[in-house]
């Protein structure tokens, strides 16, 4: 009989904790304690509007596994591998072309473009990845940063080994040379700076 009355008696209490936690689930109160949507609010001010004269004319696009290793002193060497997406894009200022650098020869004109540029390289951080990291304890941000700089500047490199350089010179003459002599019904010679 003692038995019996002890398992109803915890029977009650499991039901009466059960109907207090839907109760208390479902109640406002606990509203602070589940997460919120993030809020954000800005206050934009437009700063500068800068006027661009640049003809991009290649984009090279480059992936990089990056092993970055931080020497340390008593502890193994921190450690972090990177696959990293990056791209590099080659242009010609148009804002350097002066009057004096277009030339007439008889019935045809001669366009001298100022020399290509390499004007953006930069990490594609969307579709670049942090795939390892060892032994890097309290450092582990410092390092990916550190890790992704050097990326970039290898993607520069990378650019510029690749001729880049040389692939907008081509792609300029290629592009804008039908597109002159279709403006000026002139034969149109393009030559491009060094």
């Amino acid at each position: 009989m003692n038995r019996l009355i002890r398992l109803v008696l915890l029977g009650l209490l499991v039901v009466g904790l059960l109907a207090v936690w839907e109760q208390v689930r479902t109640a406002s109160c606990l509203a602070r304690f589940t997460r919120q949507p993030a809020q954000t609010s800005h206050s934009v001010v437009l700063e500068r509007v800068t006027a661009l004269g640049k003809l991009e004319l290649v984009r090279y696009t480059f992936k990089d596994i990056v092993e970055h290793e931080q020497p340390n002193m008593l502890l193994p060497n921190s450690r972090a591998v990177l696959i990293i997406e990056g791209e590099a894009v080659g242009c010609i200022d148009l804002t350097k072309l002066k009057p004096a650098d277009i030339d007439t020869e008889g019935d045809s004109l001669i366009v001298h473009l100022p020399a290509p540029e390499l004007c953006t390289w930069k990490i594609n951080h969307d579709r670049s990845r942090v795939y390892d990291t060892d032994y890097t304890f309290l450092n582990e941000e410092q390092l990916v940063t550190e890790a992704y700089r050097q990326a970039e500047r290898q993607v520069r490199a990378s650019a510029m080994q690749s001729g880049i350089l040389d692939q907008t010179r081509r792609n300029a003459v290629t592009l804008l040379q039908p597109m002159l002599a279709q403006l000026t019904g002139k034969p149109v010679g393009i030559r491009v700076k060094n």
